[in-house]
């Protein structure tokens, strides 16, 4: 059995600029040459966003670039793509958007057969939060210096 180190693909500023709900773990929908382009680490979700149309979810503003052996057209590189959910799943993020939230990518899972998406739903944090948390933050850095 072949086992593969899996790439991780972060979306950087999801926990600093939202307050994230529950995490669920979804399928994406890709061609060949994304799904090769994602395992070698070309992907960027910084700026990505998930839209619900007609009770499906779409991975909005998500960029995959060209691989090492490869090239994706410009105009294939942001496309939306559908995300894979089962019914219990979709109706929770169907309730999120009703009350407002927004549902914020996380990571991209390349690790073992298929490629996942980490979604969440989120709501945006007020700047007077994001100055608390970089405080917090901050703080448990001090600690951890102290105690070394």
């Amino acid at each position: 059995m072949k086992t593969t180190k899996g790439s991780k693909i972060l979306n950087p500023r999801a926990r600093y600029d939202y307050e994230l709900g529950d995490e669920i773990i979804a399928g994406i929908v890709l061609s060949g040459k994304e799904t090769k382009a994602l395992r070698q680490g070309k992907g960027n979700l910084r700026g990505s966003f998930v839209n619900l149309k007609d009770g499906e979810l779409f991975l909005v503003n998500a960029t995959i670039t060209d691989g090492k052996t490869f090239t994706i057209p410009d105009s294939q590189q942001t496309r939306t793509r559908k995300l894979l959910v089962n019914k219990k799943q979709l109706k929770i993020f169907i309730e999120a958007k009703e009350q407002g939230k927004t549902i914020v990518p996380i990571e991209i899972l390349t690790r073992g057969r298929y490629i996942k998406i980490k979604i969440a739903p989120g709501k945006g944090k007020k700047r007077y939060d994001k100055r608390q948390a970089i405080k917090k933050r901050d703080q448990m850095r001090d600690a951890q210096r102290s105690i070394k």
